[in-house]
């Protein structure tokens, strides 16, 4: 405000000063007298003031012109001028208008005007680093996969879009299946840039896919330093690598580095049934079977599984019935009210031979919750009682064609699998499988050979190789006559033992 101000003042002044001049050499009479060659100008005062004013404009015109001219010689010669300038800025205009329209045609899913607009910005700008990534885009979206390629492997060369050219060759190598090839770019993109979420979990996802459990855990260790996944997931699903590594040790029978593996897995996650197994069967081969009898407990409290029993039963495996049955209550009364819990009693007390407190532990799991375990479960103290066989085969025959009880199910595709792994085969999540039963399972009843010995003993302990029919597995799986007698026999087996 005060230079405005201060502006009005000096024009008012400049003007105020320019009327008394005028005014002065008007009273006085002088004037100004221009002789040139033979001819002679005499202009009054007024007149040699417009003149001088004429004679400033003319040379103010004559160097711009000049300038111009200048100019326009510096153009012609390549150099950067005002005329260049001009029309850089034009068609740089024209560019970034055909840019816009190239997005815009991508963004609508017309793949074919991206491309057009993307060529027709690459000769206005000369922006490779955009025009680039455009008509990859546009390529991968009109089907021209071999172009896509072309422009990705263009912007290889360039520092500032390499990483878009590595990324843009991962998803075409994703797309086509080649998960070699993709693991590598993944990798090299994950060194350009670690902190990308999109190319940590691609990478992760491609590592636990190969196996590489420990390029994995130091990919969700960055995970977690970033921030990007949270404190609990984390441990939960490192947990599940390191059990997987340890699971590979055991296989190459490193017996210190495997019990040192699996004890860690556990450590990292006390209710991850496999890790707990692992580990309890690590302290055994060393001698500690308390250790392994606290992380069994433990694990069942936060849910039983047919595995923990079995591990559990491996502690001491040439004990007598009796005895199994008592030290079995101190795991069992971790859970007691679990439906696990109930069934796993009434098998023990089956191979004690005390029917009736099988009968009691049952309870109504047979009516509430029909299961194939639960009702040949039944079926076998049915026998043990000495009831009819007629009786026993109405309990097996409704054992075809119940529920095969929990399995490992997928939270996300809803796989059903009868083991444990890492990641799903179907969609390949990390950590996805949940203990629980499928709807209509129709798959066969998991962990019944594992769950025998139990119930009748490892003298009567059956091949899985022979063709016995004791093996629970294939004694329900399919609704037809091999089915009803293979249950049979296990009835049969189950009804000698407790007679003898």
């Amino acid at each position: 405000m005060i230079w405005s101000f201060t502006k009005i003042v000096l024009f008012v002044a400049a003007v105020a000063a320019l009327t008394l001049l005028a005014g002065h050499l008007s009273e006085n009479g002088g004037g100004v007298r221009i002789a040139v060659a033979n001819m002679e100008f005499n202009l009054g005062p007024v007149q040699a003031i417009i003149a001088a004013l004429l004679a400033l404009l003319g040379f103010w015109v004559a160097l711009k012109v000049l300038g111009l001219i200048t100019a326009f010689l510096h153009f012609l010669n390549g150099d950067e001028t005002a005329l260049s300038r001009y029309f850089d800025r034009n068609r740089e205009r024209k560019g970034y208008q055909a840019l816009s329209e190239g997005m815009m045609a991508l963004a609508s899913g017309e793949g074919r005007v991206a491309i057009s607009q993307a060529s027709k910005a690459e000769k206005y700008l000369n922006r490779p680093e955009l025009t680039n990534l455009l008509t990859a885009q546009a390529a991968e979206l009109s089907g021209d996969k071999r172009r896509a390629t072309e422009v990705y492997k263009r912007l290889l060369a360039d520092d500032r879009t390499r990483f878009v050219g590595v990324r843009g060759l991962m998803r075409q190598k994703l797309a086509e299946g080649d998960t070699e090839t993709a693991l590598k770019l993944a990798e090299t993109a994950y060194a350009l840039k670690p902190k990308h979420e999109e190319v940590q979990d691609a990478l992760l996802q491609l590592q636990t896919a190969k196996g590489d459990w420990k390029g994995a855990r130091n990919v969700l260790g960055s995970k977690l330093k970033q921030g990007l996944l949270p404190r609990d997931v984390h441990r939960r699903r490192d947990a599940v690598l390191a059990l997987q590594e340890a699971r590979e040790i055991f296989d190459e029978d490193a017996s210190i580095e495997a019990r040192e593996a699996a004890i860690s897995a556990n450590r990292l996650s006390p209710d991850l049934i496999p890790a707990a197994v692992l580990a309890a069967q690590s302290y055994v081969i060393n001698g500690k079977p308390k250790l392994a009898t606290r992380i069994l407990k433990k694990a069942w409290g936060a849910q039983p599984h047919p595995d923990l029993a079995t591990a559990f039963a491996a502690i001491a495996p040439d004990e007598n019935a009796n005895a199994r049955l008592k030290r079995f209550e101190t795991l069992m009364e971790a859970n007691p009210q679990d439906e696990e819990t109930r069934l796993l009693r009434a098998e023990l007390n089956i191979a004690a031979e005390d029917f009736p407190a099988a009968r009691r532990a049952l309870g109504d799991l047979p009516e509430s919750h029909p299961t194939a375990r639960s009702l040949t479960i039944m079926a076998a103290i049915t026998r043990g009682e000495g009831e009819d066989d007629a009786l026993v085969r109405g309990w097996l025959t409704r054992a075809l064609t119940a529920s095969r009880g929990p399995k490992w199910v997928c939270d996300k595709c809803h796989k059903v699998s009868s083991q444990w792994a890492p990641t799903c085969d179907g969609c390949g999540g990390l950590d996805t499988l949940s203990w629980k039963e499928p709807p209509q399972s129709q798959a066969p009843m998991a962990h019944g050979t594992d769950m025998l010995p139990l119930i009748i003993g490892n003298a009567a302990t059956p091949d899985p190789k022979s063709g016995d029919a004791s093996n629970a597995e294939g004694a329900v799986t399919d609704v037809d006559h091999n089915a009803f007698d293979e249950a049979m026999i296990i009835d049969e087996d189950i009804g000698r033992k407790a007679q003898t």
